[in-house]
């Protein structure tokens, strides 16, 4: 059997032309593109400050202290991202960017208690503190709102994924399996399909199922499998797509 690498499958996302994906420019810059790394640079500026802009709760532009800040994030995430941890590019940038900025925005915070407390404002020193504590706070909270979001973005990613197999979110609750065995075989055909090499890309590529492979290895019946076709197909596209916030879905 010819062995298709997942970065080849994943490949088969892409919407352009040549089919090149994001995650792949990623792989070249990191075998030293420099040309392609100054390109990204230059094109996502509106997305650094899109995000910048949204952690500092005002508009960030490029003249901005906050926006180099974001743009060595963005330069930084180039080179730390690896496909197989669970998320795409983007919303791996977008946790690095929000993560330098708020350090940024701590550290500015500190700096300034202390540089511009007056000797006679000493006594207003608890309520200063009692402020900076609220701000660690608050950062905290929306530390727990960026991964909201972020989950949000894989939905969103997942929901564009199902549309290519022509299933909806409104189509998959009607035909999620009621009963817990059906749905517990189903989940591990699903499985079954995401670790192998060559009923998956046959997935990606078909759209289909890979029924007749998948009938020698499981004691389903065909009409079990065609039944539950889509609630398999999408279960291991969570798994091939790597949306790590969805797997918790699927327990």
């Amino acid at each position: 059997m010819t062995t298709i690498s997942i970065s080849t499958k994943m490949g088969n996302f892409a919407n352009n032309r040549d089919s090149i994906t994001l995650e792949d420019k990623i792989d070249s810059i990191q075998n030293g593109n420099q040309l392609l790394r100054n390109q990204l640079l230059e094109d996502y500026q509106p997305f650094i400050k899109k995000i910048t802009s949204k952690v500092c709760n005002r508009y960030i532009n490029h003249t901005m202290d906050e926006f180099s800040i974001g743009l060595s994030a963005f330069n930084e995430a180039m080179d730390q991202f690896r496909r197989g941890q669970g998320s795409r590019f983007l919303t791996f940038a977008d946790m690095v960017i929000r993560r330098r900025v708020i350090d940024y925005i701590r550290k500015e915070a500190r700096q300034n208690k202390y540089i511009y407390l007056e000797p006679e404002e000493l006594d207003e020193e608890g309520r200063l503190e009692d402020s900076y504590a609220e701000q660690r706070a608050a950062l905290d909270v929306y530390e727990m709102d960026k991964q909201s979001e972020m989950r949000m973005y894989e939905i969103e990613e997942y929901e564009q994924l199902l549309k290519k197999f022509s299933i909806t979110f409104k189509v998959l609750s009607k035909n999620c399996p009621k009963h817990i065995d059906a749905r517990e075989n189903a989940k591990m055909i699903a499985k079954l399909i995401a670790d192998d090499n060559v009923l998956s890309s046959y997935l990606l590529e078909k759209k289909q199922l890979p029924i007749k492979d998948l009938l020698a290895l499981v004691t389903c019946s065909r009409k079990t499998i065609e039944r539950n076709r889509k609630y398999i197909i999408a279960v291991a596209l969570i798994h091939l797509g790597g949306f790590n916030a969805l797997k918790s879905y699927i327990q």
